[in-house]
């Protein structure tokens, strides 16, 4: 079959939260990583400027929504990715595609029983199709449903999973484990997805929430048996670490021998390093390992020596590489990659 000729010449793009990772990217794929800024008014309001030429480019527009680095909130950061992606289309981009690793408003993807509050991930899909966005571009997003809130006919979701990449990530730095474990029965299929990658033993942790209060967890019951064990507790969000700090004081309360934690996007809200913190001390003084690994959809500068980086600008530039010349995406999620490389 004579392959498909590439869309147009790639550029990227970036918001400045999202600058590290996209001129990383940029140097993977040799591509231009456009001159542009983000302009903020003494009032609030924003907008960003694109100083070089874009026309007929296939362009990738980087943007952090999460994390440290500066005092803008994520909807200050989602509303300058809207400005970025107008300002592309309205310079006559060929395509823009909405390079977005974590996806704000993920986990606001249905009304769960309450009928006077919005879906966000659907506002938030909607959003980007209409400033002009005709693909987003994330990594494992909460719902896969997500997808089904953008007209296909005007942008597409594509969700990047990182399972097969983080399991040799771990493997390779001895970090797998014997058992993983899930912090709740919802995330059981990501839990046992990665036991398969890894070959190994599968448990899951029942979680009680005290839904009066936000990101409160009353207690957790383990599931499984994990007695002198190394256990991988995977997940695809820490924000403030309430579950987490749950779920490895059930796995020890059961005797496992040591627990790393490992998640896609490593928000870590307040109080979570305080609370992570206090786990790794307690390891420290008890004689067990405790890791956390996070990867780079989300940045932090100098995280404690118990976090460890899992990096995403190799996947991405190969991703992007693969979408501009029309191949497959899957064949990148499955490959055995150096991520570091």
């Amino acid at each position: 079959m004579i392959p498909a000729p590439p869309r147009a010449p790639v550029q990227l793009l970036a918001c400045a939260a999202a600058r590290p990772l996209a001129a990383a990217v940029a140097g993977r794929l040799k591509a231009p990583l456009v001159h542009s800024q983000d302009v903020w008014f003494s009032c609030g309001e924003g907008k960003h400027v694109i100083e070089d030429n874009v026309r007929g480019a296939d362009l990738y527009v980087f943007q952090s929504c999460v994390g440290a680095g500066d005092d803008r909130s994520p909807y200050d950061r989602f509303v300058m990715l809207l400005h970025a992606v107008e300002a592309a289309a309205l310079s006559d981009a060929e395509g823009v595609t909405a390079v977005l690793p974590c996806f704000p408003g993920a986990r606001q993807d249905k009304r769960k029983g309450r009928v006077r509050e919005g879906i966000s991930a659907g506002l938030f899909a909607r959003a980007l199709q209409e400033a002009g966005a005709s693909r987003v571009l994330t990594v494992d997003i909460h719902n896969e449903a997500i997808a089904g809130m953008f007209d296909p006919g005007v942008c597409r979701l594509e969700n990047v999973h990182l399972s097969h990449r983080l399991a040799r990530f771990l493997r390779q730095r001895g970090l797998c484990g014997t058992t993983v474990a899930a912090p709740d029965v919802g995330g059981m299929e990501r839990a046992r997805h990665m036991a398969a990658e890894l070959s190994a033993g599968l448990v899951a942790i029942s979680k009680e929430r005290d839904y009066s209060t936000v990101n409160r967890v009353l207690r957790s019951t383990l599931i499984g048996e994990v007695r002198d064990q190394d256990v991988l507790l995977i997940d695809d969000i820490i924000d403030t670490a309430g579950s987490v700090v749950a779920a490895v004081e059930a796995l020890k309360e059961a005797g496992a021998r040591g627990v790393t934690v490992a998640c896609s996007h490593p928000i870590m809200s307040s109080p979570a390093w305080d609370r992570l913190r206090g786990i790794a001390d307690g390891a420290a003084r008890g004689g067990w390992r405790f890791r956390v690994v996070g990867s780079g959809s989300v940045e932090h500068a100098a995280p404690p020596p118990w976090y460890i980086r899992f990096p995403v600008d190799g996947l991405l530039s190969e991703v992007i590489g693969h979408i501009n010349g029309r191949r497959s995406v899957t064949e990148v999620q499955e490959s055995d990659a150096d991520d570091e490389g």
